[in-house]
């Protein structure tokens, strides 16, 4: 395999991984992104946890979809994650496809 070829492989991968991001995203309620990983989740606990004077962060994750190209079961039930770098919440916005106007006309 070349390395053009590899390059398309991979190209093609995150596609494709790309397209399942936008067809499941309305799916869920947060958004979190750690050093390591970006996710898809309906639930999110955040703690804050200290030892020997050194602050971390004990997240729990439930119902949640993993970006992650290589990963073949990207649906998860709970991810547990332990990390003193940053984390990034965020709620979605719940945006409907179907909207009816008010009056009953468009």
């Amino acid at each position: 395999m070349s390395a053009e070829d590899l390059e398309n492989y991979e190209a093609d991968l995150e596609l494709q991984l790309y397209r399942e991001y936008k067809d499941v995203a309305n799916l869920f309620n947060f958004v979190v992104e750690t050093e390591r990983r970006f996710y898809l989740a309906n639930g999110v606990d955040l703690k804050t946890r200290s030892a020997d004077g050194e602050v971390f962060f004990d997240l729990t994750l439930t119902d949640a979809w993993v970006w992650d190209v290589y990963r073949t079961g990207r649906f998860v039930k709970s991810v547990r994650i332990v990390t003193f770098k940053d984390v990034n919440i965020e709620e979605l916005n719940r945006v409907d496809d179907l909207t009816i106007p008010k009056d009953g006309l468009d």
